[in-house]
């Protein structure tokens, strides 16, 4: 057994053994109210699932097992001559609990690099696919077209206890992981660039192989912000929504690729992952319409305003949870500070966090004003020649498979049902609220 499964497998076995003792002793006490505005917005803010890998604070942004992102970027181990994170080190500590050496660190990257095999049928599924169908389409179906390969599956087959569930989930996990910078790079070149693709290099860290594998800019500078990316964009609490249609599915005991494309179908909406690709369509045509590739101030105020007339939303500002700029957004800001600070594209999102907050502020029902991890990526990502916005999304599923993977892991090891809330019908909810009135007057 790999050290890395070896903890994981000890540390899941203490909490597993807490688990049924906790609950028969306090299953029953309450944890809050649900009010029917909540049934109506989707659940919002209703404590009802168990993630274990991070946890979002409206006034703290995220923390991944405690740890701030601030934190984690001075914590975590980095690559010889990079002041970013390794991704392999948010992973490592969202499956244990613990900061993980430099060692423990490029053992899990080599690891990975000899589980990146992509099987010749998966690629043959995506060529069949039309060259123009979307890119997160095409990445959906590589992850499902892995199935094959799928461990848990073939244990389950053979009659495997539901005790040692996690083992095989543990190593589909990690097969994943590592097989989706290759596949997410083959639709990058084959939807962009004719096809002309480029062998990974195995000498490489995870974040960096990919970088390098997409070719659009081979600087040292570029995989430092590709460590970055995939980083922060890890994981964000159970119930969001990539997160939760993984736990969902999983929760079904269907295998790690099942549960990952599923997931990613969630990721693909506009009002998830697909906003980093809106924010910089959103930016651009500003630009094309107020003439400049700089606006002032007073035009993007204006655009803002023009757009939320139009009963549109600013793609890139506010936040299901977050009621302050988001520390992912804070990330990408200093970077390219430190690395870009004349790009002027760049400029412009500095210039809408100085206005749009503003603008949002004067509608009461906006809760937050504030930019979320999508209002920066675009742009940064533009900066290194990145400029097919309808791959980003893409981007963000390579990073957020870090996070609902190593939480799969932990639904299997701590042994979690198959999810069923009760639904009612509008009826109810009236009958309900009448109920409620009578018994108050």
């Amino acid at each position: 057994m790999d050290p890395l499964k070896a903890t994981f497998a000890e540390k899941a076995k203490a909490l597993a053994s807490e688990i049924k003792p906790f609950f028969k002793e306090h299953g029953n006490k309450v944890v809050g109210e649900v009010t029917l505005g909540q049934l109506r917005g989707g659940m919002r803010g209703v404590k009802s699932l168990i993630t274990e890998t991070s946890e979002l604070s409206a006034d703290e942004g995220i923390r991944f097992r405690g740890y701030s992102i601030p934190e984690l970027k001075k914590l975590l181990p980095k690559a010889d001559g990079c002041t970013e994170p390794l991704p392999e080190g948010i992973f490592y500590l969202m499956l244990t609990g613990d900061i993980p050496t430099p060692e423990q660190v490029h053992a899990l990257s080599r690891d990975w690099s000899k589980r990146s095999y992509v099987p010749d049928h998966v690629l043959a599924v995506i060529d069949a696919l039309p060259v123009e169908t979307h890119p997160m389409t095409q990445y959906s179906t590589a992850i499902l077209a892995l199935q094959t390969d799928s461990k848990f599956a073939k244990a389950y087959a053979e009659g495997i206890s539901k005790y040692d569930y996690w083992d095989p989930m543990y190593e589909d996990c990690m097969n994943l992981i590592a097989s989706l910078p290759r596949i997410a790079a083959y639709i990058y070149r084959r939807t962009f660039h004719n096809g002309d693709h480029i062998a990974p290099n195995p000498e490489l860290d995870w974040a960096a192989n990919f970088a390098y594998m997409l070719g659009v800019n081979d600087s040292d500078e570029f995989k430092s912000l590709m460590r970055l990316y995939l980083t922060i964009h890890a994981d964000h609490e159970g119930g969001n929504a990539s997160a939760h249609s993984t736990h969902l599915t999983g929760s079904t005991l269907s295998d790690a690729y099942y549960s990952l494309s599923s997931g990613m179908n969630a990721l693909a909406g506009p009002l998830h992952g697909l906003a980093n690709q809106e924010v910089i369509k959103w930016v651009l045509n500003m630009c094309k319409e107020c003439g400049s590739d700089r606006p002032s101030k007073e035009q993007i105020e204006q655009y803002a305003r023009d757009t939320m007339a139009a009963g549109r939303v600013i793609p890139g500002y506010g936040h299901a949870v977050l009621r302050i700029p988001d520390p992912r957004f804070t990330a990408q800001y200093e970077f390219a500070k430190q690395y870009f600070p004349d790009d002027t594209l760049v400029n412009v999102i500095w210039d809408m966090f100085d206005v749009i907050p503003k603008v949002l502020q004067e509608k009461v029902s906006v809760k937050s004003p504030w930019p979320n991890v999508d209002a920066h990526s675009g742009a940064t990502l533009m900066h290194y020649g990145l400029k097919e916005f309808n791959f980003y999304t893409v981007l963000f599923g390579v990073s957020r498979a870090l996070g609902v993977l190593s939480s799969l892991c932990w639904s299997r090891a701590m042994g979690l049902p198959i999810e069923r809330p009760k639904s009612v019908s509008f009826k109810w909810l009236k009958e309900f609220a009448a109920k409620q009135e009578e018994v108050a007057g």
